[in-house]
């Protein structure tokens, strides 16, 4: 089998850039090791229980604002329903609930308060960074990688604000607390911003490059954060929605455990189970040390290159909390997301950001309950081989994190329902980051921008995006890494790449919050809808006894359908039901749900694939 393009890696970089592709016209297939596309951002399920896998918080999607979500989905022309939360979060720090408001004035206002031997300083540094904002960023909206951006844009840029422009050009290559102490004195403050710039890229003021920090204070406000309406199934499902529906494949469940180089670079890949698939063009979404330090043969690339992967430095590893609570023991004030300071003069593991997510959508769990995310630093040695004491420190870990919920929301460990924690060996195993280090290398001073892996290799045929390449971490970062990628490739073949247009039409429709189980859907009518709903029963098992009778991918079938992507579901359904028997062997999968042996009604497999098969 050859394609066009192989994507390597399904997280939300690679399926942007395959997504893209294949809407185009081309001949794409994303490998991922993973049963699920969206890496970070997915989903999972306990018992009806949605979790968020760690993605949640989401920002891009409004109309203000640096916004590459909405431009990749107008360019898709696929539709999204998306919640807006009314504030980015809020920050307990020091005995204050400091709330981040879309008014970026107001905001200003209110940490002066906190900080009033600041006040005037607050407010000046804010209006200039939203000068400088507003000129360079939102006047010419540009979504590429600056490692890509056509001279054209930059010069455009220049004529019309050459002061903001020249000014923000500057902060390349200083630190963002250089930029704070020229309107700052106060250590406190200095303190306050590391949690922010922690938040957002894992880096304290002091590694973070101004010109990082300058867009984070400003954009989050701005354009607002932002959630799926029906949980973060919906972005990465729609993703693929539009891969397969364009012709591409997903080859989920597959490892890619070498690229294999010709005389002028990668011509194919090698998979787990020793399947060689070939393409013209090679796009490596992945982390670097796995680049370099697995993927390709030493003897293709340098010694020097290996040296500069391998001391590249990770962002902290992280461990994940994920409970369900009585929701009477979430004060009515809670915001979606909330970050718990500890100690305000390091980052340290008393550092955690809590995402209730089911304050604004009522879907991912009953109505007398919430689902709550709590995810901070572990600086731990997690690599003992002795199973028992995992299962400790695990346990220990749980108990930690569970006190720490319990001083901002007292009673909570009282109204406990559910709890379990993933560690940063659970992360590398599901995700492929290294030791559970979830945003890649540290978008640090010397290891920043333009220092780290550009789109483009040194082989005309491999290209790069996500959290180790230029832009760094966060959704809209790895989002506009996807998009230069898919744009590098296209141009490489002379086709029309990607582009802002004025006046494109929107794809991204904002819905009431709290967004409600009956609003599930609501797109759709008839007999499309109701099978959408009998698929959204289904539990999305890690290990699926339904499927066991059969070779088919019941699980991924039901979660297509979901999203909408009936062409991929059926795709896949007649596939595994190619031969015989279909009826008896659906009959089997149907008896094998595991909700049956839960004393629940069990997933109405026959139905839905019978639909998919008319």
């Amino acid at each position: 089998m050859k394609y066009d393009v192989i994507v390597i890696g399904a997280g939300l970089s690679g399926l942007t850039a395959g997504s893209l592709l294949a809407k185009r016209g081309l001949k794409v297939a994303l490998i991922d090791k993973n049963y699920n596309p969206g890496g970070s951002c997915g989903i999972f399920k306990r018992d009806d229980i949605i979790f968020d896998q760690g993605t949640g918080m989401l920002f891009g999607f409004g109309d203000n604002g640096f916004n590459p979500h909405r431009f990749l989905f107008n360019c898709l022309e696929e539709p999204i329903d998306m919640i807006k939360h009314d504030f980015l979060y809020c920050v307990n720090y020091r005995g204050n609930r400091i709330k981040f408001w879309p008014d970026i004035t107001k905001f200003a206002e209110e940490l002066g308060e906190i900080f009033p031997n600041e006040e005037e300083n607050i407010k000046k540094f804010y209006n200039d960074l939203l000068k400088i904002y507003q000129e360079v960023i939102v006047e010419n909206p540009v979504f590429s990688t600056p490692d890509e951006v056509v001279f054209l844009n930059s010069f455009i840029s220049l004529i019309k604000h050459p002061l903001s422009q020249l000014r923000f050009l500057s902060f390349l290559n200083k630190s963002t607390e250089s930029l704070l102490r020229k309107y700052f004195s106060e250590p406190d403050i200095f303190w306050f911003f590391d949690k922010l710039t922690s938040t957002y890229c894992y880096t304290t003021v002091k590694e973070t490059p101004a010109i990082l920090g300058a867009i984070m204070f400003v954009d989050n406000h701005l354009g607002g954060s932002y959630y799926p309406a029906g949980s973060t199934v919906f972005l990465p499902g729609k993703l693929e929605k539009v891969i397969e529906e364009n012709g591409g494949e997903m080859l989920m469940k597959r490892e890619v455990t070498k690229i294999i180089f010709g005389a002028k670079g990668p011509i194919a890949v090698k998979l787990d189970n020793g399947e060689i698939v070939y393409a013209d063009d090679f796009i490596y979404s992945g982390t670097v040390w796995n680049l370099y330090g697995k993927l390709i043969d030493e003897n293709v690339v340098s010694p020097e290159k290996v040296k500069w992967a391998e001391r590249q430095i990770p962002t902290y590893p992280s461990i994940v909390l994920y409970a369900v609570v009585d929701k009477n023991y979430i004060p009515s004030d809670t915001l979606p997301v909330e970050m718990l300071v500890g100690n305000p003069e390091e980052i340290d593991e008393s550092e955690v950001t809590v995402y209730i997510f089911s304050i604004d959508d009522r879907t991912v769990c009953e109505a007398d309950s919430h689902v709550v995310m709590a995810i901070g630093p572990s600086f731990k040695n997690w690599k003992m081989e002795n199973k028992e004491e995992y299962k400790k420190q695990k346990e220990e870990e749980k108990m930690r994190l569970l006190d720490l919920l319990e001083r901002r929301f007292p009673g909570f460990k009282k109204g406990l329902k559910y709890s379990e924690v993933a560690t940063p060996k659970t992360i590398e195993r599901f995700t492929m980051k290294n030791s559970g280090a979830v945003a890649g290398p540290k978008q640090m001073l010397g290891q920043h921008m333009l220092k780290r892996l550009h789109t483009k290799s040194s082989w005309s045929s491999l290209f790069f995006c996500g959290e180790s390449t230029v832009m760094g971490t966060g959704t809209p970062a790895v989002t506009v890494s996807g998009i230069a990628a898919a744009n590098a490739v296209l141009k490489k073949r002379r086709q029309k790449g990607f582009n802002y247009q004025k006046g494109m039409k929107n794809f991204v429709n904002i819905v009431n919050k709290p967004y409600e189980k009956k609003d599930l859907f609501s797109n759709y009518t008839g007999e499309k809808k109701r099978i959408m709903q009998k698929a959204w029963e289904c539990l999305l098992c890690e290990r699926p006894n339904c499927s066991k009778p059969m070779d088919l991918d019941l699980r991924g079938i039901m979660r297509r359908v979901v999203v909408g992507n009936f062409y991929g579901a059926k795709k896949l359904a007649r596939i595994g039901l190619g031969g015989e028997n279909k009826k008896e062997l659906l009959k089997k999968a149907q008896g094998k749900c595991v909700k049956n042996i839960k004393g629940q009604e069990p997933v109405e497999i026959e139905e839905v694939i019978a639909y998919l098969l008319q």
